[in-house]
């Protein structure tokens, strides 16, 4: 028997419409392209999942770093701000003493011009008649102008150099613990007299040089520990002496702050 057969088919290319091959849709990853329909849904989570760990990885990646170059270029020097600040306190300095310290012209009453300057350096601090009298002689205030003002402030009671030395001596033994050496030598070159002087030396007593020196001694030995004796001896007995203190009172202080034996040597 025979069978009726057709024409069996000739294949070809796929039909055309509208000059697109119609095909499975295609999604593209980074690197990878997905067929939704050649993927399953772990593979695509999978996928999905390394690529959010990439991005995450670089996100934490560090910064390159700098060269102290770009650091310097990108951040202010400190110095150039505190120069400029410390410039314009100059400055001003400049400007104020400029101001108060102005020569008087040719036209200023030479009393008025040194009545100013003494109750400017009377406002700052007390100080003895020697003292004005040299700072009116450097503003070339004339000699009988500046007696002239400076007796009118002894009579007021402005300057006194007896009040000075004996205010001078309280304050210098009691903060810095002179002795009465000490100080009888900067009030000579403050100018003040000596009986202002002897007098205001009367008021310190023997047992407030002893209690100063005493003070200074302990003071200095808390900053000698671990030192050897004699050493701690030298360098207290060498402070007392630039302070003035007699070498009888400094063996009496060493004594008492180092022991009974106060003369290393003996």
């Amino acid at each position: 028997m025979t069978s009726d057969k057709g024409p069996e088919p000739v294949e070809g290319p796929a039909p055309v419409t509208d000059g697109v091959n119609k095909g499975p849709e295609s999604v593209e990853g980074p690197g990878l392209a997905l067929d939704p329909g050649a993927r399953s849904r772990d593979e695509r989570q999978q996928i999905a999942a390394a690529a959010l760990a990439e991005a995450e990885q670089a996100v934490r990646q560090p910064a390159p770093r700098r060269s102290a170059r770009q650091q310097e270029q990108q951040q202010p020097d400190p110095r150039d701000v505190r120069g400029r600040r410390e410039g314009v306190r100059t400055r001003r300095r400049k400007v104020a003493d400029t101001d108060s310290d102005r020569q008087p012209g040719p036209e200023a009453d030479p009393e008025s011009v040194a009545r100013e300057i003494v109750l400017r350096k009377l406002t700052a601090q007390q100080r003895s008649r020697s003292e004005l009298a040299k700072a009116l002689k450097e503003r070339d205030v004339p000699d009988d102008a500046a007696d002239v003002v400076l007796d009118r402030m002894e009579e007021v009671g402005l300057v006194d150099d007896a009040a000075f030395a004996e205010s001078w001596v309280q304050s210098r033994q009691s903060r810095r613990g002179l002795s009465r050496k000490a100080l009888r030598h900067e009030l000579v070159r403050k100018g003040v007299d000596r009986d202002d002087i002897d007098n205001a030396l009367a008021t310190v007593e023997p047992d407030d040089e002893l209690a100063a020196a005493t003070a200074l001694a302990e003071k200095k030995l808390r900053t000698m520990s671990g030192l050897d004796r004699q050493v701690k001896y030298r360098r207290l007995a060498g402070a007392l002496a630039r302070r003035g203190f007699s070498p009888g009172l400094t063996s009496q202080v060493l004594s008492s702050v180092l022991g009974d034996r106060a003369d290393p040597d003996t």
